[in-house]
């Protein structure tokens, strides 16, 4: 099976440089025409950089078809002002990769409250406005593709990353509310927790993993979740060639009846209420409440 993009249009935000160049490069390969997004060239998100238009470059020299955008993700406008440079040139948008972000690490104790709401700003909603600047385009084609960029942080935690765990968080809340609105115009949204190589983890992985986890070896999943048959509401995490799948899962749980549901109670029943044998896939926000209920009628 060879996955095309031929006749397709595709965004990637921070693209100039590690993964977001790798998507781009790939996808125009693969005959999309590419919009590359890039505007900071530090991982903190300062400075500007011509990195986009280097990526342009390449994937001109290569016989495809793409444009350079310095549009600041964080910012509405400017991402429905890329949107409509594509469409004018290419007619419309069919494929979203999210890929900006920065970090700006710090113990939560530590951390300026600004550093908080940039990172917040940046992965989130980015995300969401990028997203938000396509989303009316891919409705009217009854097709997208769309891909969210989570990360193990956001999954699990991780020391010292407060701002980027809780965007990374948000980012999946948003990936799984619009792959629920987008279904019927033939919108598919996944995301992706990539380990990778680049100007974001370059003081994090000595020099050895640091090779081993390039880019290119995230890459396939990334271009996979974007393509025609690509899955909805997966999250991918990928890196080093290793490539895994993750859910959000929720146990069956106890009723506890009336009379018996003090704290006091819940600290007994702690085992109960903790056991993961019976987890499943926590599918959408109602299933919760109609969880309880289905319980509620049985009694």
């Amino acid at each position: 099976m060879n996955i095309s993009f031929a006749g397709q249009v595709a965004v990637v935000t921070g693209a100039g440089t590690g993964l977001g160049r790798a998507y781009a490069l790939d996808l125009a390969r693969r005959g999309a025409k590419v919009v590359v997004n890039d505007l900071g060239a530090a991982r903190d998100g300062t400075g500007h950089s011509d990195a986009a238009l280097a990526v342009v470059e390449e994937i001109r020299e290569a016989g495809g078809e793409a444009m350079a955008d310095g549009g600041d993700v964080s910012d509405y406008a400017q991402m429905e002002a890329m949107t409509a440079r594509a469409k004018e040139a290419w007619g419309g948008v069919h494929v979203l990769i999210n890929n900006a972000g920065i970090l700006r690490d710090r113990t939560f104790a530590k951390m300026d409250p600004a550093d908080f709401e940039l990172v917040l700003r940046v992965h989130l909603l980015g995300s969401a406005f990028a997203t938000k600047a396509v989303w009316d385009t891919m409705r009217e084609q009854n097709y997208g593709r769309v891909l969210m960029t989570t990360s193990s942080t956001g999954l699990g935690g991780n020391f010292g990353q407060a701002n980027y765990g809780a965007a990374k968080a948000g980012v999946l809340g948003l990936a799984r509310t619009l792959r629920l609105e987008g279904a019927k115009y033939g919108i598919r949204v996944n995301s992706i927790a990539p380990t990778a190589g680049t100007r974001m983890t370059a003081d994090i992985f000595p020099d050895e993993a640091y090779k081993a986890f390039e880019p290119g070896n995230v890459a396939p999943a990334a271009i996979f979740l974007v393509s025609r048959d690509a899955p909805t509401d997966a999250i991918v995490a990928a890196g080093g060639g290793v490539f895994q799948g993750a859910w959000i899962t929720m146990n069956d749980g106890i009723l506890l009846p009336e009379g018996h549901r003090s704290a006091e109670d819940i600290a007994a029943a702690w085992p109960r209420i903790a056991d993961r044998r019976d987890d499943h896939i926590f599918e959408n926000g109602m299933e919760q409440a109609q969880h309880a209920l289905s319980m509620l009628t049985k009694t």
